[in-house]
């Protein structure tokens, strides 16, 4: 009887193993400053699913957008919050502030290196 709980049991695992649950989650900072962002480019391996926590350091509402990553998110004075993007194609994605014209930063996503 005890074997016939212990390999599915054991099957079920081995499953998750793979799984995203188990995987470390990339994270990267974005800053939002009154002169725009910080850093103005965030590098980012491609091919994977990151996690940016993006801060609104300004009293008023800003905006992080980009129409090639297909994110719009007000973020509000003062606060925080995360958005995940990928995984993407290496390449250059802009974004920007719909609140303020001169805050513009770019994702590069650059291959492994093996």
């Amino acid at each position: 009887m005890k074997t016939l709980f212990a390999l599915p049991l054991t099957l079920a695992l081995a499953g998750l193993a793979g799984s995203p649950v188990f995987a470390a989650e990339a994270s990267y900072e974005l800053t939002i400053q009154n002169d725009g962002f910080s850093p103005a480019t965030l590098a980012i391996p491609a091919g994977e699913r990151v996690k940016i926590v993006i801060k609104n350091a300004r009293t008023l509402p800003s905006e992080f957008e980009s129409a090639q990553l297909g994110r719009e998110k007000v973020v509000p004075g003062g606060t925080t919050l995360a958005l995940w993007v990928g995984p993407l194609k290496p390449g250059k994605y802009k974004f920007f502030d719909d609140f303020n014209p001169k805050a513009v930063g770019w994702i590069v996503a650059t291959p492994h290196k093996e």
